[in-house]
Order: structure tokens, then C-alpha cells, then sequence
């Protein structure tokens, strides 16, 4: 019996899935009281890592090491170190919340959760993998149950959507598996561990280096994504069902940093520093600018919210490229904070859309006067989205601007301008949507419910404290952030930004 609580975070909802696939195909409650069921335990788990995790140190921890095809030197290898435990705790989070956002789902339940739980595994997958094979694994598996969300229990055009999104991720994946094998035989003995391919990576060439690094940018750049590698995002979010939208925008987009950060940086760190200003800095913040600005031009009120997510991703890919411990540090609690932030815009969404049936922002007003207990998470939900200081979303993006004002001051301050963008977009949407004098046919419209309330509750205590106090999450993440650093910086002595005057590690 596994004793590693990784393990079971990773297949209990697989588990779950395959008993709902036993179950009766018209019994709709059984099926959602059991995915909901199996995303308990993981949540419990998460909680549990979090309290017993070491902060003072940066190796890998809860570690799992055994021979899954031992002719081919694959291992099912798993662990965690400050980077990857965050976004277990957010993905176990937010699979929970999920499920209970899912619960109106009445087209092919049985389908829809199997599916769901499914992709809950895999994501967990994707986070604590440590050999490549198994890593690419598990992100192959991801695609194919959010193919079908989508491409099911999407909106009208869910077809196109979902396909466009399929097309652009298998495209990133061919890239991933193209490097996948070059590091497996560019190394004797062959080998998928991560870990060792770090340990060697002084003696790879910076051509391949550049090449190597290079292709894997793209795959995650999709995944991010990153302009102009971003247009399947606008078309995924619109049509896909509420929950796939939270997943999509608080999990799946981090995957993409997060595959930079794992694999990259310390595996390819001399390709890191030749390619982190144009690459990282420089089209970061193009994302956060573009991002904020298409974002201003949409009438979808979820198609705001998306191309919200691409700016906000922007100030990730700005704050890890800095090489201080203030940017990186910002970048990672970002990814946290913008999971929780965007995850609430996104149900809110949902909320209104279940009601109205659409979500043109031109078509409500006065809503704060119909259903003022859900105007007031709505407020809450903007406000984190502006930056509000004393919101979760204000730490992280200053942390980065902090990082950055030291090497790039330039690009920090077009950064820092886009705030006004972004409240700019957000107070004008609240001013067409809630306020103003009511729009008579929504006049019986009923307020936020129960159930909708506990989806929130969670992500709005997180983005309050976090706002006041980011530490938890900061003493999660530094220890293991400091060494990432000191890895990427010191290959650039000897490599081939060795005269360039890399920026040194502020603290």
C-alpha cells in the first residue's frame, strides 16, 4: 500500500471516477455526492502538507522513487519542494470548489464527472511529477478529459473551441517530447529524472542549450499562454461550462510557468539567462498591456475575464525573469493568488449567466440594487483583480514590480502603469453591469445562493489574508526559490552570458 499521501493525492479521484462509471447512469445525485467525495481527501491532504511541510529546506520532499519501466530507466518519481506544493494546494482547492460549482450539470452527469475526476489526476499529475516521462505523461492525460468538457458541455461554438484548443496544446506537447528525448540520449546512462538531468546540465553545449530551451518556451508559452501563442484562451473560456472555466484559468495556465520554472530553469539554465529579457521580460510585459487593453475592448463579460487572465500572467513571466529574490518570489505567489482571484470572477460569472442566460455587459444594469449580496462579492472579486492594496492579488504584483525596478526600471514602470488599465476595464464593467438604474427584466432575478456562496467563501477568506498577511505562502515558497535562483545565475559564470554583468541575487 502506498504510504506517500502524493499517491493518493493523485489517484483518488481516479479512484472516484471509475466508481462513478459503476454506478447507474441516471443517478444523478449518487454521482455528484461521489465526486465530491473524492476530492475531500486530497483537500484534506493538501492541508495536511501544508501544516508538516519543512521550510527551511530546498530539496524535494515526500518523495516516491520506483522502477515503472525499468528497461527504459522510467521511474514513477514523485515529490515536492516549494514551488510545485503551492499549486498542489491550489489545484486540490479548486477541484473541490469545482465539483460543487458543477452541481447544476444535468447533461450526461455520469460523463461529465468521470471526466472531471479524471482530469483532477492528471493535474495533480503535472505538480508532482519528477521524471519527465512521467511528467509529459501525466500532461498528455490532462487534454483529453478537458477536450471533452468542453467540446460537450460547452456553449454553442464549444466544437471549434474545444478542437482550437487541442490543436494549440498538442502542438506545444510535440515540442516538449522533441526535448524529452534529446536530454534522454544527450545523457549516458539515459535517463528521465529531473533531478539528475539539473546535476548535468553544466555539460550541455549552450547550442543545444538554445534549441533545447527554446522549444520547450513555446510549449509552455502556449499553455500560459503567452502572446501570441494566446488565442485559443478567449474561445476555451467563453464556451466552456463555468467549472472547466475556474479549472482552466486557476490550474491549467500555471502549468505553464510552472514548466519553466521545473524544467528550464535548472535543467537548461545558461538557455535561462540568454533568453529571460525577450522571452520572459519583454513579452510578459507585452502580455500585461495587451492583455489589459483587449480585456477593455470586450462586451463578453467572460471573455473580459480571459483576457484579464493573459495580463495577469503577464506580471508571472516578468517577476521570474528578474533573478531577485523579491520578483521570483512575487511571480510564484502570484500564480497562487491569481488561481483564487480569477477563480472567483469566473463563478461570479457563472452566477450571473445562470440567471440571465448571457453575459453581454451591455444587457444587465442595476444589478447591485436586485442582488446586492452577490454585487458585494462581485466588488470583492474586482478589487483583488485591481490590485487593491490589502487584497491578495497587490503583494504579489508589487513584489514583482520590487523585483524588477532594479535591472529593468523601464519595462517596470510600463508594468505598473497597466493598473490603470486594469481598473480602468473593471470599474467600468461594475458601472454597467451593477450599477445604474435596474433593468426591469431582471427585476425577479433571485440573489446569490447557498451553494454559490460556499464556492466563494474559501477564495474570498484566502485573497483577504493574503492580502494582510502573504507570509505563509512567502516562507512556502523562498527557501526553494533562493536555490532556483542561485542554480540559473551561477551556470551564467561560466556560460555564455558570463560577460553580460548577470544581475546578482538581491535579498
Amino acid at each position: 500500500m502506498p504510504t506517500n499521501p502524493l499517491t493518493w493525492m493523485i489517484f483518488l479521484p481516479l479512484l472516484g471516477a471509475a466508481v462513478i462509471l459503476c454506478l447507474p447512469r441516471n443517478a444523478h445525485q449518487l454521482i455528484k455526492s461521489v465526486a465530491a467525495a473524492a476530492t475531500v481527501p486530497p483537500l484534506l491532504m493538501a492541508f495536511s502538507l501544508f501544516q508538516s511541510f519543512d521550510r527551511t529546506i530546498a530539496d524535494m520532499q515526500y518523495v516516491t522513487k520506483i522502477p515503472w519501466i525499468a528497461s527504459f530507466n522510467i521511474e514513477y518519481f514523485i515529490g515536492v519542494d516549494g514551488i510545485s506544493i503551492t499549486m498542489v494546494l491550489l489545484t486540490a482547492l479548486l477541484s473541490f470548489i469545482c465539483i460543487f460549482a458543477s452541481w447544476g450539470i444535468e447533461k450526461a452527469v455520469k460523463g461529465y464527472f468521470a471526466l472531471f475526476l479524471l482530469l483532477d489526476t492528471a493535474m495533480m499529475g503535472v505538480f508532482c511529477a519528477l521524471d519527465f516521462f512521467l511528467f509529459f505523461v501525466f500532461w498528455e492525460v490532462m487534454l483529453l478529459p478537458m477536450y471533452f468538457l468542453i467540446g460537450i458541455w460547452g456553449g454553442p461554438r464549444r466544437e471549434y473551441a474545444a478542437i482550437k484548443f487541442f490543436l494549440y496544446t498538442m502542438v506545444g506537447s510535440v515540442l516538449m517530447l522533441v526535448v524529452m528525448l534529446a536530454l534522454y540520449f544527450y545523457n549516458d546512462p539515459h535517463t528521465f529524472d529531473l533531478l539528475e538531468l539539473a546535476k548535468r546540465a553544466p555539460t550541455y553545449s549552450a547550442t543545444f542549450q538554445r534549441f533545447a530551451w527554446l522549444a520547450l518556451f513555446i510549449g509552455f508559452a502556449i499553455k500560459i499562454p503567452a502572446f501570441p501563442f494566446h488565442t485559443w484562451l478567449p474561445d476555451a473560456h467563453v464556451e466552456a461550462p463555468t467549472a472547466i472555466s475556474v479549472i482552466l484559468a486557476g490550474v491549467l495556465l500555471k502549468m505553464g510557468t510552472y514548466g519553466i520554472l521545473r524544467i528550464n530553469y535548472p535543467i537548461l539554465p545558461q538557455g535561462t539567462l540568454e533568453f529571460a529579457y525577450w522571452c520572459l521580460v519583454a513579452l510578459g510585459v507585452l502580455n500585461i498591456v495587451y492583455g489589459a487593453l483587449c480585456a477593455m475592448a470586450q462586451t463578453d463579460f467572460k471573455k473580459l475575464i480571459a483576457y484579464s487572465s493573459i495580463s495577469h500572467m503577464g506580471y508571472v513571466m516578468f517577476g521570474m525573469a528578474t533573478f531577485t529574490s523579491q520578483g521570483i518570489d512575487g511571480a510564484v505567489l502570484q500564480m497562487f493568488n491569481h488561481g483564487t482571484v480569477t477563480a472567483m470572477l469566473f463563478l461570479l460569472v457563472g452566477v450571473i449567466y445562470d440567471r440571465a442566460h448571457h453575459r453581454e455587459i451591455n444587457g444587465f444594469g442595476g444589478i447591485a440594487g436586485i442582488m446586492p449580496f452577490y454585487t458585494g462579492w462581485t466588488a470583492l472579486a474586482f478589487f483583488a483583480a485591481m490590485g487593491l492594496p490589502g487584497l491578495s492579488a497587490f503583494i504579489s504584483e508589487v513584489l514583482v514590480l520590487l523585483g524588477g525596478w532594479r535591472y529593468y526600471p523601464v519595462m517596470t514602470l510600463i508594468a505598473a502603469s497597466a493598473v490603470v488599465l486594469t481598473a480602468g476595464y473593471m470599474l467600468w464593467t461594475m458601472q454597467r453591469i451593477y450599477l445604474g438604474a435596474p433593468n426591469e427584466k431582471y427585476l425577479t432575478l433571485p440573489d446569490i445562493s447557498a451553494r454559490e456562496v460556499f464556492t466563494l467563501v474559501p477564495l474570498g477568506i484566502l485573497v483577504v489574508v493574503l492580502g494582510v498577511y502573504p507570509q505563509p505562502i512567502l516562507d512556502l515558497i523562498g527557501v526553494s526559490l533562493h536555490k532556483l535562483n542561485e542554480v540559473v545565475l551561477s551556470a551564467g559564470q561560466g556560460g555564455p552570458l558570463a560577460s553580460t554583468g548577470t544581475p546578482p541575487i538581491v535579498r
